[in-house]
């Protein structure tokens, strides 16, 4: 039996450097022979490597747990490392998510936005008393800690807040990622905050109340976290708060 010839992949590239004077956006294109178990994340490296030295783009975990290889993958959110060339098309365009601040090319920096989220939210746990680091926690149940633990697989990627049609409107909204971490920490028996103190962070137009419900956050999650359903348990709780 013959090998199937390798397809011939056409990558188009938005490039722009807006720290470059008189640099404009533009479309490269480049042809690269796909190989087995290809991701985008190899498709790239090569690129710089024996096409185009100068191309930003970012990586450190190459395991999909990082999130900073997040961009736009034929105009939808995902995770170049994550991403096999044989599930697309041959033709891929790629572009910088939306929203977040443009290093160059396909880098982006997502941490001011959400180191600015985390402030604003207070994501840490708030006890009662100074916690002593040599004294065991309390029993959590396993099913409990496994519903923390699969809402903290959140990697801030930014693909939830760059496929979210409210947060392109609204400036100041927490988008699904502020939402997921309010979550967490509402189901979290260590974190001593009121329910009051909860409506206070999300009980606005800025928070659940804002959310239009499209849902493109859920589609393009990486993580597959259930965002839906979280959200959709924050407004139910943020209307029994409020009232």
């Amino acid at each position: 039996m013959e090998n199937k010839k390798a397809r011939l992949l056409k990558i188009s590239i938005l490039k722009y450097d807006p720290h470059v004077k008189g640099d404009k956006p533009h479309i490269e294109t480049f042809e690269i022979e796909e190989a087995p178990g290809m991701t985008l994340f190899i498709v790239l490296n090569d690129i710089r490597e024996h096409y185009d030295a100068s191309l930003k783009f970012d990586f450190v975990c190459r395991a999909g747990i990082c999130g900073s290889c997040a961009m736009l993958i034929n105009g939808r959110p995902g995770l170049a490392c994550r991403t096999l060339t044989a599930k697309l098309d041959p033709e891929i365009m790629l572009a910088p998510l939306p929203f977040f601040e443009l290093i160059g090319d396909l880098s982006i920096y997502t941490g001011r936005w959400m180191r600015g989220l985390n402030e604003r939210l207070e994501t840490w746990i708030h006890a009662q008393e100074e916690i002593d680091v040599h004294k065991l926690e309390e029993r959590m149940e396993p099913e409990l800690a496994e519903e923390i633990y699969e809402l903290d697989r959140c990697v801030e990627c930014g693909c939830c807040v760059a496929g979210c049609g409210t947060i392109q409107m609204r400036e100041n909204f927490v988008g699904a990622v502020g939402m997921n971490k309010i979550a967490r920490y509402q189901l979290d028996p260590r974190d001593k905050r009121s329910n009051k103190d909860y409506y206070e962070l999300v009980g606005d137009e800025d928070g659940v109340f804002g959310c239009m419900t499209l849902l493109g956050c859920e589609d393009v999650c990486p993580k597959d976290l259930p965002l839906q359903s979280k959200i959709a348990y924050l407004r139910r709780k943020m209307v029994e708060i409020g009232k």
